[in-house]
């Protein structure tokens, strides 16, 4: 790559790399530290593609949908070995989720809820909603059709209501 090209990709890793862990970290559900493996092996990638990302029309949108397909990959390999766990550290403050300002159990309520959500329903549910993405784009980001994406859309909210009940109303209220 010359060093141009090299140039070109240092500073759209630089200007992207903090909106792609914050989305990393929604996938991950709260993960910083798989957050953090999932955006280095997206720039990675990106790096050696820097040619055929840095001609596309919306190189961020690629570079969000290669992040959603890492993680979509990562845990369809993760070792059976590895368990999640229920706990959450003391005096944990939820910003390292990158959700902005505002009260931290709202986020590790939202955070333990998408924790719960399948992969792909996860996958789903922040590409359309935290990512504001439309039906098509996320069914063309999971390799999906839009009604997939539709069902499984009203689906994950569904089990997120469940799994919140009247919790996160009380958390928003506070």
């Amino acid at each position: 790559m010359k060093q141009a090209q090299v140039d070109e990709y240092l500073e759209f890793a630089t200007a992207r790399s903090g909106h792609l862990y914050r989305t990393a970290c929604l996938l991950a559900g709260g993960d910083s530290h798989l957050a953090e493996d999932l955006v280095q092996e997206t720039l990675g990638r990106l790096y050696v593609h820097w040619r055929r990302v840095s001609v596309a029309d919306n190189p961020a949108a690629y570079a969000h949908t290669v992040l959603v397909r890492v993680f979509i990959s990562h845990r369809r390999r993760r070792s059976s070995g590895e368990r999640p766990t229920g706990f959450v550290p003391d005096g944990a403050d939820g910003s390292s989720a990158g959700l902005g300002q505002g009260d931290a159990a709202l986020r590790l309520t939202l955070l333990t809820a998408l924790s719960q959500l399948s992969v792909r329903d996860r996958a789903v549910v922040v590409l359309r909603y935290w990512e504001d993405r439309s039906v098509e784009e996320t069914a063309t980001a999971l390799r999906l059709s839009a009604g997939v994406v539709r069902v499984q859309s009203s689906r994950a909210l569904k089990r997120l209501r469940q799994i919140l009940g009247s919790s996160l109303g009380d958390l928003a209220h506070n």
